[in-house]
């Protein structure tokens, strides 16, 4: 084992941190964290620190969060660290070409799909709506191109059919911190292989929206059962009930035994909410009100009697 490589690591979210505790738990040497700033949420609007910056600080390492890299003095300061490699993971910021040249052995990046395919900001999300079968990390070098670089490595895990988009993330949060650190000895020791990605292959993940996790009652339920297990945990699949927003938490596609308009309430007990779509039925499991907490398809119908009525 060779001495290790010295470390800058680029990473925001949640998924992040195992990446980032892998690494500093390695004989690479961390020099600094980079992470977006501080955000402000929740009712109060109180600025909140990053998951890595809480993981960093922790660790007693320097913490940078400037808005852009595009900014020269940015660029110095990254310079200063003279790493011999950036990690990023979910970083969320535009690396442009200055700052790709500058660790001297690259940036490598963690990324949650199997490139060529998912390229883009939810590559999680995008797998469980398609229906695919199976999906992974990919370890690649970063270039200008939006997750276009010759990749190192990749390890596939099948998609579980009840797989919601927090389940996946997790996972697969856990595998790229398995991959990483061998990824980095690879680097150091000058065994790494990068191969070019198969551009035939290429799909987009497109960003999330708001708009998208209302549900559509004409399409297929099983396409419906795939949106709201991907959109658990945000943004969540909605409907209307009375023109009052219906967040779907769980639910599962089933025969229908009868027609209906899509968006039809077949049946409601405490088995569920039956609701027809534009094939097969959807069965609601756990759903939430405005400002109420989750509850089961029961619970709710103790208050709400829904048999005959629709949704959307």
């Amino acid at each position: 084992m060779g001495p290790g490589l010295t470390v800058v690591f680029a990473g925001t979210p949640e998924f992040s941190v195992p990446a980032f505790e892998a690494i500093a738990a390695s004989h690479h040497r961390l020099v600094a964290v980079y992470t977006q700033p501080d955000r402000r949420s929740g009712r109060g609007l109180r600025l909140e620190e990053s998951p890595v910056k809480k993981a960093a600080r922790e660790r007693g390492l320097p913490v940078e969060q400037p808005a852009t890299l595009k900014d020269p003095a940015a660029i110095e300061r990254l310079a200063a660290y003279r790493a011999d490699v950036m990690v990023v993971v979910a970083y969320g910021l535009l690396l442009p070409q200055a700052v790709l040249d500058l660790p001297r052995l690259g940036c490598i990046n963690i990324h949650a799909s199997l490139l060529p395919r998912w390229r883009g900001a939810a590559p999680i999300q995008r797998a469980l709506l398609a229906g695919d079968a199976e999906t992974g990390v990919t370890i690649m070098r970063m270039e200008a191109g939006l997750d276009t670089g010759p990749m190192l490595s990749s390890r596939k895990i099948p998609i579980g059919p009840g797989e919601t988009g927090g389940s996946l993330h997790d996972r697969l949060a856990a595998l790229g911190a398995e991959m990483i650190v061998a990824a980095l000895d690879s680097v150091e020791s000058g065994s790494a292989m990068f191969q070019p990605q198969d551009e035939a292959g290429a799909t987009y993940a497109r960003k999330l929206s708001k708009a998208e996790a209302l549900i559509d009652w004409a399409q297929p339920a099983e396409f419906l059962d795939r949106q709201v297990r991907a959109f658990d945990p945000w943004p969540v699949a909605e409907t209307r009930l009375d023109g009052q927003q219906l967040r779907i938490w769980a639910a599962h596609p089933a025969r229908a035994v009868t027609r209906a308009p899509p968006g039809t309430i077949l049946s409601a007990d405490g088995d569920g909410i039956t609701v027809m779509c534009g094939r097969e039925a959807l069965v609601i499991e756990r759903l939430q009100r405005p400002g109420r907490r989750v509850v089961s398809a029961r619970e709710f119908l103790q208050s709400q009697p829904l048999t005959g009525r629709s949704l959307g």
